[in-house]
């Protein structure tokens, strides 16, 4: 981890990032050290407690990047994910195997220790997903922070959310209307390089998918594996790697099992057979003949993005004291 902080192409990447965050969050009232007078330890504070957990629990590193994204698609990046109570967000089927809550939890309360009533719920969550990406061995960059958190949770407005069915026009013009592009999209998509998924989500497309076989998308040397994992009336809740053979590290790897037909998501393994959109996994990938993208500045670009959309800044919304409940 140490080495990132020497590593030239880690300063370029930074330079990059801080120029594009204060371009990026001038209209929205963010900005990047937001709580450098206030509570000039929040961000050690949420990454020691990120770090603390991920410790013992790999798994909640890639929890908190989906939380974040869950998040943000719904109501904005105002923490309503977190909300305590019936049909809330939290309830709802997208959002009732995501992991990491105790972590976002274990972080308020140092914080509020230290600096009671000032830093929101919802720059806790930015933080935590920055943390997760980091402690995977994949970039650190300039989190824009001054989040206020939402009053509004409803499971009803998860609907929102792209899902593992999608087809890559739906999912386009799911995130076009939140001001992301296709390159965001398909970097967005690229955190799938860590974390699992239930054999639930998938499975469907080895069995029976079309003409009684499995999902022609799938590389044919690959279906017995999963159909190994994964057996036809099996447990469902079994998790497997989203990014087979490097699911534990922020990488390319994705992509490259994209290109494999080794994708396990249908709606992850469109992104390599859409045109629109298998063209920015080749130049992630660096494929000779197109115009290569650097796919940790680029995914760093795209969460500075994401993380901006529908943020409470000023009066708006609160500063949550306990980030499950409204006060």
């Amino acid at each position: 981890m140490k080495g990132a902080y020497t590593n030239p192409r880690f300063f370029l990447a930074m330079t990059v990032m801080l120029a594009m965050a204060a371009a990026l969050v001038q209209a929205q009232g963010t900005r990047v050290g937001f709580y450098a007078r206030t509570c000039p330890r929040a961000e050690s504070i949420v990454r020691s407690a990120v770090q603390s957990h991920f410790r013992s629990n790999p798994n909640i590193a890639p929890g908190l990047l989906r939380m974040h994204f869950h998040d943000c698609f719904v109501q904005g990046c105002d923490a309503s994910i977190l909300i305590d109570g019936p049909n809330t967000e939290k309830t709802a089927p997208p959002n009732r195997l995501l992991r990491g809550y105790e972590v976002i939890d274990d972080a308020k309360t140092q914080l509020e220790a230290a600096c009671p009533g000032v830093v929101s719920c919802a720059d806790i969550l930015t933080l935590a997903a920055r943390d997760s990406v980091f402690l995977t061995r994949g970039i650190n960059w300039a989190v824009p922070t001054g989040r206020r958190d939402g009053r509004v949770s409803l499971a009803s407005d998860t609907t929102i959310l792209p899902g593992f069915r999608e087809s890559i026009d739906s999912q386009k013009q799911k995130v076009a209307a939140f001001g992301l592009n296709t390159q965001d999209l398909v970097a967005l998509v690229g955190g799938h390089t860590i974390g699992t998924s239930a054999c639930q989500l998938f499975s469907y497309r080895l069995y029976n998918f079309t003409n009684g076989g499995p999902d022609p998308t799938i590389n044919p040397a690959f279906v017995p594996q999963l159909q190994a994992l994964c057996p036809q009336n099996g447990d469902g809740s079994r998790r497997i790697d989203l990014d087979t053979g490097s699911g534990n590290r922020f990488d390319t790897s994705f992509f490259a099992n994209l290109r494999n037909g080794r994708g396990i998501l249908e709606s992850d393994q469109k992104l390599w057979t859409d045109p629109s959109t298998r063209t920015f996994v080749q130049r992630f990938l660096g494929e000779r003949g197109s115009r290569p993208l650097n796919f940790n500045v680029e995914f760093a670009r795209s969460m500075v993005k994401m993380s901006n959309i529908g943020v409470k800044t000023g009066t708006n919304g609160e500063i949550r004291r306990i980030c499950s409940a409204i006060n």
